[in-house]
């Protein structure tokens, strides 16, 4: 790990020191005590917050957490067109984005145009993504429900929409979960576990709905519909927070039991502010999508838990071994994945429209 972060701190120092690039160990100690100890300098650089309002439209999103709200309604209810309120942009062809966005000859602005170009040699546009620390959760589900073709088996067991309760029967965590203003519905009748119940519920059946869609272009406008800043949409990310919850209170089950857990999870627990699955509740998940987005050591786990392989190009990090990571890198064969583009580990973007079908590549040193 400090052999990684010398690195990470040597390529810093190459951009003059205009982006603060944060990494994480995927090998660590057998103890969850010998852990925090020796890997407490570095858990302290893991957290980065998410930028503000990188796409204009964030202003309208809610600004501050609301606790559980109420009954069941307006999930389908009509939509404005997907241009009005959609959550991503149109699509932009990268390297007209690149060179827009990306003008000066900076040592960062020439570096981010070179990972632009690297990435277009596979994508042709890119959608931005609305930024209110959402981001992450909001890219990663548009990729899996605009490119799934079946179902993941923890999607199709049929008491997924009962983790909710356990969670709360077993540790008493969902109780007092926070929900965005859009989710407040009715009379506030319908408790935590109730509304939460009833967003896994949705979102198994928008996935299954995506995978059951004929084309490519059916899916899409699915999506289109679905991520339209309302509800729905929130709702859905709220269910992925749940999933997320559910998978690190499992690791941390099996880490008390002495069980083989993946390496991630070390650095999770490692942290002060997160040493079980309640303080990283409080001090962690809690706050995406109002005060901060995932860090790095959360998209470890947010590929747990959808069972899928996120596969990030890291602009800032052209040049380097790590310009393209893997959340996780130990399942890329059995697997399925997705693709997203972030210039600072703050902000994700969806490159979508690959080149002839290409597949994703052996050697992520070949961009």
């Amino acid at each position: 790990l400090e052999e990684e972060l010398k690195k990470n701190a040597a390529v810093t120092e190459a951009m003059g020191g205009e982006e603060d690039p944060k990494e994480e160990a995927h090998q660590g100690p057998s103890t969850l005590a010998d852990v925090r100890e020796e890997y407490r300098p570095a858990v302290e650089d893991l957290g980065v917050s998410e930028e503000e309002d990188l796409y204009r439209g964030a202003e309208d999103l809610p600004q501050g957490p609301v606790k559980h709200a109420g009954p069941e309604a307006l999930f389908e209810s009509t939509l404005p067109k997907a241009e009005d309120r959609c959550s991503l942009e149109p699509m932009l062809d990268i390297l007209f984005y690149s060179e827009s966005e990306w003008k000066g000859n900076t040592t960062k602005s020439t570096l981010i145009r070179k990972g632009y170009t690297k990435l277009s040699q596979r994508f042709e546009s890119l959608r931005r993504v609305r930024g209110d620390n959402y981001c992450a959760l909001r890219a990663t589900l548009f990729q899996v429900l605009s490119t799934s073709t079946q179902p993941p088996v923890w999607l199709q067991v049929e008491h997924i929409s009962t983790w909710a309760e356990e969670l709360e029967a077993r540790e008493g965590l969902i109780g007092q979960w926070m929900f965005p203003s859009e989710c407040r519905q009715g009379d506030g009748s319908e408790d935590a576990v109730q509304q939460l119940k009833r967003y896994m519920e949705l979102l198994q059946n928008r996935w299954q709905a995506a995978v059951g869609c004929s084309s490519m272009e059916e899916r899409q406008r699915l999506c289109e519909r679905v991520f339209q800043g309302g509800e729905e949409e929130l709702g859905l990310l709220e269910a992925l927070k749940l999933l997320m919850l559910v998978r690190a209170s499992e690791f941390h089950t099996t880490m008390q039991e002495g069980g083989d857990v993946p390496v991630f999870c070390w650095l999770l627990y490692a942290r002060d502010s997160s040493d079980c699955p309640r303080t990283f509740l409080s001090n962690h998940l809690s706050r995406v999508g109002f005060s901060g987005g995932l860090e790095q050591v959360e998209m470890f786990l947010l590929g747990y838990a959808l069972q899928c392989t996120i596969q990030v190009y890291r602009l800032y990090m052209t040049d380097t071994e790590e310009f393209v990571t893997y959340y996780p890198d130990d399942h890329k064969e059995d697997w399925p994945c997705v693709c997203l583009v972030t210039e600072d580990d703050r902000h994700y973007n969806v490159p979508v429209g690959q080149h002839n079908g290409l597949q994703v590549p052996e050697d992520t040193n070949a961009y």
